[in-house]
This record gives structure tokens, C-alpha cells and sequence, in this order.
């Protein structure tokens, strides 16, 4: 078998503002998302939501249940979207090929029994899952850069010009729960989702990229009165529960993808935080 899985328990802030480094890391951030020829899945107990990676290099991977779903097939009661983070790559479902460029997304919707990964001719195959229970089955769709919903934020002055991609989002494909998007910081520019917010009614996902390895991100969590960080590498994930802030500085710009899962789908249902007001 060539999937690994783990488990993260929903967390009190009360209880979390006591941590201390090492406690918030193992709680929070998920490391070694991409291992060769392996899938690496995180199940948190936050609306459901699996994290996970995948590294094709010398043979294709199949997404396959594991026990924690008491399921015959991965997406028997579930959905996943599907981000490249690596070079042009493929992935079959139910017999059907679809080819992804660098940022570009697939929707998989419930009830599709095969979901097939190959390797890139370059051997830089990564893909980025995040995954949700879903109600009903949705069609299949890829989405290019072209086709998701696009705008440009901040400014070079505040440090956090950007731009971002909306690529699975209900304006650009029908899902139950899952959103996911694409935020680039432009060079030059370090802070994402500043000001800072919460939504009681989802919880997030980060999943930092195209981080050069001698740089790193550090992702500020917790109720906004009790902020905490976490330094963050390339290609690691950070889990955001509903209370807590999400946001983020980095040494150098990078790239980022939120995915979120919850009991709602407007993307602008959230309670902004002014930056005097965080402590």
C-alpha cells in the first residue's frame, strides 16, 4: 500500500494558547506532505478535512480509502480537489485523462470510484489534495488558470501585493463544501490575508510553495487576542481551526493554497480583524 495516514484531533483555544513550539508544530503544521511513489494524507477532525500529498516519480498512485473512512472508496461520501504544485502531470478518473500545467486544479466529486496519479517526465510530480465529505456527486472538472475567478489585492507600499485565484469556488465550479484557491505574492511582497480574520463557520488550510529553501514563512494562528506563530518550509501545510486567525510573513515572496471546509460557501462571510487590534 502505498498510502500513509495520520490523524489530528480538533483542539480548545483555550487549551491551545498554553502550548508551547513544539506542542503548536505537532498540533498545527503538517510536515513530509510529498514522500516518493507515496501518498501522505493528514484526516483532522476540523469539518473532515483531509490534507494530503502526492509524489508519482517511478509509478502511478491510486487514491485509496483507508480505515479511518470505513469506506470501499476513497470518495464514496467525499470530495476532492486537486492543485499541481509541480511540472505538467496527469491523473486519470474513471478512465479519463486530464492534464494539468503548475497551479491548475481538478475537481473530483463523490461516488467516483478510480483516481489515478502519474508521474511527470521530469520526475517533479506533486499534486496537493484537500478533501471533504460531500451530499451529493458533482461532475468531474479541471480548471485552468484562465477559468478561475482572479483579482488583484494589496499593494508593493504594505508589502502584500498579490494576486489571487479563486480556481474551486462555487462561481467557478459546483461543489458541496470545498473552496480552494491560489494566492501569489508578488516579489517584493511577504504578508498574506493581512488584515487578518476569522469564519466560525469553516475551518482553512495553508499549504506554503515556491519558498526557496533557505527561506521560510512565518504563519501567525490563534484567537486574535492570543496570537501564536509557526515557521513554516517549502511545501508544508498549516491546519487553521474556525477560531483562529490565519496569516502569514514570509523571508521572501512564495506562493500559497488555501483550501477551506465548512457549513458555508460564500467566500466573504468572515469577521476582519484590524492589524492594531491583534495582540
Amino acid at each position: 500500500m502505498s498510502t500513509n495516514f495520520s490523524t489530528r484531533h480538533a483542539i480548545h483555544p483555550a487549551d491551545s494558547k498554553h502550548y508551547d513550539t513544539a506542542k503548536l508544530r505537532e498540533s498545527y503544521l503538517i510536515e513530509g506532505l510529498f514522500q516518493k511513489d507515496s501518498i501522505q494524507l493528514t484526516y483532522t477532525l476540523y469539518d473532515r478535512l483531509i490534507v494530503g500529498g502526492v509524489h508519482p516519480v517511478e509509478k502511478s498512485l491510486r487514491l485509496e480509502t483507508f480505515p479511518t473512512l470505513r469506506s470501499e472508496n476513497f470518495l464514496d461520501r467525499r470530495e476532492i480537489g486537486i492543485i499541481n504544485v509541480g511540472d505538467r502531470s496527469s491523473i486519470t478518473v474513471e478512465g479519463q485523462t486530464y492534464e494539468l500545467d503548475n497551479k491548475e486544479a481538478l475537481y473530483v466529486g463523490m461516488g467516483v470510484k478510480e483516481v489515478i496519479f502519474h508521474p511527470a517526465a521530469s520526475g517533479k510530480s506533486y499534486f496537493y489534495f484537500n478533501s471533504a465529505p460531500a451530499h451529493r456527486s458533482n461532475p468531474t472538472k479541471k480548471v485552468s488558470l484562465a477559468e478561475a475567478e482572479t483579482v488583484e489585492l494589496g499593494s508593493m507600499e504594505n508589502s502584500n501585493h498579490r494576486t489571487i485565484r479563486k480556481v474551486l469556488i462555487n462561481s467557478v465550479v459546483d461543489t458541496c463544501q470545498l473552496q480552494m484557491g491560489v494566492t501569489e505574492l508578488k516579489p517584493g511582497s511577504v504578508w498574506n490575508t493581512m488584515p487578518a480574520h476569522t469564519h466560525d463557520r469553516r475551518m482553512e488550510a495553508y499549504f506554503y510553495f515556491d519558498l526557496a529553501e533557505d527561506q521560510t514563512v512565518c504563519h501567525f494562528m490563534g484567537e486574535p487576542q492570543e496570537t501564536r506563530h509557526i515557521f513554516v518550509k517549502n511545501r508544508e501545510a498549516v491546519i487553521s481551526p474556525p477560531w483562529s486567525i490565519h496569516s502569514g510573513a514570509g523571508t521572501s515572496n512564495y506562493t500559497f493554497i488555501w483550501g477551506m471546509a465548512g457549513e458555508n460557501l460564500d467566500y466573504n462571510d468572515m469577521d476582519k480583524v484590524s492589524p492594531t487590534d491583534l495582540k
